[in-house]
């Protein structure tokens, strides 16, 4: 039998674990996902690997909520999964903590009944992704109480003259 949890202990760990975790729940579904960070600088949300995951994951009746200090870097360092939630605008909801101080965000992926991923330590990248339905619902507590203390941000296409 595995192990519920796998330690992650490098910058290459953290990514590989996102991908295998998006992979993952693409491959097993959900209705929720939630991903929070400080500015998902260090995510590799513009990998195509990562946008195919999450169009398979996205085909029905599903919620991504993505939960940020900022925004502002995210056209510039993930501009393929930008353009992917133009097309999935109905299943992706934004929202900022702009209260939040920088480094106060947790870096979490929380699949509800399916993995959790959550950085302890983003200089070190140290963290751990589990499977044990306790984790998720410890931090599905915690993205709740973030939600509620966020506001809507992001809008998926910019209105202008």
């Amino acid at each position: 039998m595995t192990s519920p949890h796998r330690l992650i202990t490098t910058r290459n760990e953290f990514h590989q674990a996102l991908r295998d975790g998006f992979a993952e729940i693409a491959s097993v579904g959900c209705r929720e996902v939630w991903i929070c960070d400080d500015d998902f600088a260090d995510w590799p949300l513009n990998e195509r690997a990562v946008v195919e995951s999450l169009t398979q994951w996205a085909q029905s009746h599903r919620k991504l909520t993505v939960i940020a200090r900022t925004f502002e870097e995210f056209p510039l360092r993930h501009a393929r999964w930008v353009e992917w939630r133009r097309d999935w605008s109905h299943v992706v909801e934004c929202r900022a903590l702009e209260e939040a101080e920088a480094g106060e965000m947790p870096t979490l992926l929380l699949a509800p009944g399916v993995l959790t991923l959550r950085m302890f330590d983003m200089i070190h990248h140290r963290g751990i992704l589990s499977h044990d339905p306790a984790d998720a619902v410890q931090m599905r507590e915690l993205v709740d109480v973030l939600s509620q203390r966020s506001i809507e941000a992001f809008p998926a296409t910019q209105l202008g003259l």
